[in-house]
């Protein structure tokens, strides 16, 4: 039995992976973002642990039966945080997380202290990574970055608390801007530009390595054998892919979480910082992935419903689907840049916008241009990735919260001109592909534990439509210059 943990930025999965039968059970616990100015997002490592043992009682006590045969688990998590702690490990203030935007000006200074950084990491600097935080630490709380001993991803904190042993992985790691992707090692020259050396980082592992022992005092509080195994685990989105079988060449997926992701898996370290698409190293040893980013994605759709006062997302889906073509090539334009853009843009200044209002116009409208309008800035990555828009693969999986809907799976496949499967346990991606990691750290074969996972649903490309939406997308294309001066 395996245990997979995804800490998300909206709360914390967790569930159990039977080499026989499969997933078998899974539960989770809410987070809350903290945002004490506009543009920062926080949250106290504290609370990670919190939601993380609410969620395995959870977990325990759906099947408890399981729960003492567990022989690894894996570690599956948001990408870019920086936790900081002191020289005895206390946390010394909270993680500034993935989509906050203060270091704007400080990735400016980074690409001036270090012109190497595209070719070695792989990715331009933007806000939402690691090293431009440590910049801004540098300069506006100098006290406290002075303290700082060990910077940790959110995930590797977590490790720290349960096994005693600071590592990370390489596909986290690639999210810092301080690893040499290409020979996946930490690059001193890029620490030093941030004032910081090897001793403030992690020990790294390949994520179907073992990272280290589960502490025997928390075994015995959780109610688990002596001697679990903790994998290396993933980046969020790598675990993902582990989690649907993304492993070989030309493998990928669509991520439809907080924020929206393409990726697809490589063979080789190929950057592609020009149209700030990131490459990070995969989960697993000798594979890299290309990977397109928008900071809002189901997010976005969350903030229609509060905004509106639609009781669900799900029924935000239903009253966007009941609309007739007619009625939806009326709807507004919507931008998705609520928190800022990463692919293709680049611009935490970008905003949210909505264009061609009218009084007419109500929830219905709103939902789908909020659903179609992410679906346009999902089509801009994957065009910025250099892939054709009617042949990206064969299919792509789709994972992610939004995921659940069938009208928003059905607009995006013919969104992006391709095939969209919808596998078994999708919403569950990245704590799957941590539990799957897990079981190659116990020694499990990789053509076994990889595989695909069962199909729920399929959604092709519709023709008629998909010329209608790429019309839309003209639009769409035209719109982020013109009001770039404005954000």
């Amino acid at each position: 039995m395996y245990l997979g943990i995804d800490l998300g930025t909206s709360g914390v999965k967790a569930c159990l992976l039977d080499p026989e039968l499969g997933l078998m059970a899974s539960a989770d616990a809410a987070l809350t973002l903290q945002q004490p100015r506009e543009g920062w997002s926080e949250q106290a490592p504290q609370a990670w642990w919190k939601a993380l043992e609410q969620a395995l009682q959870r977990l325990r006590a759906q099947a408890p039966a399981a729960w003492g045969s567990v022989r690894a688990l894996g570690l599956s998590g948001q990408m870019h945080g920086a936790v900081l702690l002191d020289a005895q490990d206390r946390v010394l203030r909270p993680a500034i997380l993935w989509n906050d935007g203060r270091s704007e000006a400080e990735c400016a200074e980074l690409e001036a202290l270090a012109p190497a950084l595209h070719q070695v990491a792989g990715n331009l600097a933007m806000p939402g990574f690691t090293a431009p935080k440590l910049l801004w630490l540098r300069r506006h709380e100098p006290a406290l970055f002075a303290r700082t001993r060990r910077v940790l991803l959110p995930k590797d904190w977590l490790r720290l608390q349960m096994t005693g042993e600071a590592v990370s992985e390489m596909s986290d790691a690639s999210g810092t801007l301080w690893l040499d992707v290409g020979r996946r090692c930490w690059s001193e020259p890029l620490l030093a530009a941030c004032g910081l050396g090897l001793s403030h980082m992690p020990r790294l592992v390949e994520g179907d390595q073992v990272s280290g022992l589960l502490r025997p005092a928390l075994a015995e509080r959780w109610g688990l054998p002596a001697g679990v195994r903790v994998a290396g685990g993933g980046g969020d989105n790598a675990a993902s892919a582990i989690g649907v079988g993304a492993v070989r060449p030309g493998q990928g997926l669509v991520s439809l979480g907080t924020s929206g992701v393409v990726f697809r898996v490589s063979d080789a370290f190929r950057p592609l910082t020009d149209q700030a698409v990131h490459t990070f190293a995969h989960a697993l040893a000798g594979r890299w992935h290309q990977m397109s980013v928008m900071l809002s994605a189901a997010s976005a759709q969350s903030w229609l419903r509060r905004l509106t006062g639609v009781a669900s997302e799900a029924e935000l889906s239903r009253l966007a689907g009941r609309l007739s073509p007619a009625e939806w090539a009326q709807a507004p334009l919507f931008l998705p840049y609520l928190s800022g853009e990463r692919t293709p843009h680049n611009n935490p200044q970008a905003s949210g916008v909505f264009i061609g209002l009218r009084s007419r116009h109500g929830p219905a409208e709103l939902a789908w241009a909020v659903m179609e309008g992410v679906g346009f800035g999902l089509l801009d990555g994957l065009q910025a990735m250099g892939a054709a828009p009617a042949r990206p693969a064969p299919a792509f999986s789709l994972v992610g919260g939004g995921a659940r809907s069938d009208v928003w799976a059905a607009l995006l496949a013919s969104t992006l001109g391709c095939p969209l499967v919808r596998p078994v346990g999708a919403d569950a991606a990245a704590a799957l592909g941590a539990a799957r990691l897990a079981w190659l750290a116990d020694g499990g074969d990789e053509a076994t534990v990889c595989q695909a996972l069962p199909t729920q649903a399929r959604f092709e490309p519709e023709a008629g439509l998909h010329a209608l939406l790429q019309a839309r997308h003209q639009r769409f294309r035209a719109a982020y210059p013109a009001l770039q001066a404005l954000f």
